[in-house]
């Protein structure tokens, strides 16, 4: 397997989020679940995303890992390796997105990273650096109460600053008009300037095609599934892409009965399950991964779990390992198969704010 592009996830819904996007975009992308065994085959891909439990944990264990995921895709033929985070950025002071992030720089020989969370199709941009949900920063927005990771401060040059042990510069909107280019001049400066990471503006997915041809050619980047749009793209028009990359990934239907379980408290998922109590019955219970391992013992084969910890839990207790992508159910959702398992299962690993108030019907109609 050589492959066009390696991606080390902080978490596993937003794994499957820019395992979907590079599907998307033309890339044959694969989903594991840390990183494989030796000797473990996997289908041939253009991408991989290696999913990590590494956001909320202690930055010295988060760095550790993701040091093991990126030796482990440059071994693959990975000349370009991105670091997936939240587009929300979230991360406390003490990490653990500037930590990971000095660390991988470091192993990839890499002066400077470019550093953008921007993903315009969700709502999130970034002008001037700050960042912004909607038409608000994200400091006034609700999605700065994050449970674990609450976000205070809009501005990512101050927020990565002080978690990195570089300074932090900024590539403006300006220069990004100017095209990439003008970007990858700009990154250059800021690496003679003694700077180690650069937060790039970014509003609309042009912005992402222009920020993802400046970077193709380096070996490290940061950023939300936007970016990996972006590098995605650069990549595919390099003639490294599948026509169709999702059209296969599904394959054959799978038997058994479903189930959603939904482990999030966010708005959106309290919309969905008000809106599945008129098809469907709903039971609220605890503790989900037991519930889930429960459920698959009796049959459940195509299982759809709302929210990010919830997910990771899920997953680590099926000792699911990798997958599959198929078509995309929301905006950063696909339908996953699961790959080395006797016995197929699809599944959909939704982020709490993610997909509409009939995302759980309209997940299990595409997994019939």
């Amino acid at each position: 397997m050589s492959l066009a592009l390696g991606c080390v996830a902080d978490d596993y819904t937003g794994a499957s989020d820019l395992a979907n996007t590079l599907t998307k975009a033309g890339l044959r992308t694969i989903q594991t679940i840390g990183v494989p065994e030796d000797g473990r085959s996997l289908p041939e891909a253009d991408a991989v995303v290696v999913a990590l439990k590494s956001r909320s944990i202690p930055a010295e264990q988060a760095v550790a890992r993701s040091r093991e995921a990126e030796a482990w895709l440059r071994a693959r033929g990975a000349a370009h390796v991105m670091f997936k985070v939240c587009s929300t950025f979230d991360s406390t002071d003490a990490g653990n997105i500037g930590p990971v992030m000095d660390a991988l720089r470091a192993e990839a020989g890499e002066a400077i990273a470019l550093v953008t969370p921007a993903f315009p199709e969700t709502g999130r941009s970034v002008y001037q650096g700050n960042l912004f949900v909607g038409a608000v920063p994200l400091n006034e927005s609700p999605l700065k109460d994050h449970p674990l990771n609450p976000m205070r401060d809009a501005n990512l040059v101050r927020v990565l600053g002080r978690q990195s042990g570089s300074p932090v510069g900024l590539i403006d909107t300006a220069t990004v008009a100017r095209g990439a280019e003008a970007v990858a001049a700009r990154l250059d400066a800021l690496a003679e300037e003694g700077k180690g990471a650069a937060i790039a503006d970014a509003i609309f997915d042009s912005d992402l095609e222009v920020l993802g041809r400046a970077i193709v050619g380096h070996k490290f980047s940061v950023g939300a599934s936007g970016l990996g749009l972006g590098l995605a793209r650069a990549l595919v028009a390099d003639g490294r892409g599948t026509t169709d990359a999702a059209g296969a990934a599904v394959g054959e239907p799978v038997g058994g009965t479903s189930a959603c379980l939904a482990g999030s408290c966010s708005q959106a998922t309290l919309q969905q399950v008000a809106a599945a109590e008129k098809i469907m019955p709903v039971l609220r219970l605890d503790p989900l991964a037991a519930i889930a391992e429960g459920l698959v013992a009796r049959g459940v084969r195509r299982l759809v779990v709302a929210g990010g910890e919830t997910s990771g839990a899920v997953v680590d207790r099926l000792g699911l390992t990798a997958f599959l992508l198929g078509p995309e159910i929301a905006a950063g959702v696909p339908v996953l198969r699961t790959a080395g398992r006797p016995e197929p299962m699809l599944l959909a690993l939704k982020s709490g704010n993610f997909g509409g108030p009939d995302f759980f019907g309209r997940a299990l109609d595409m997994m019939a």
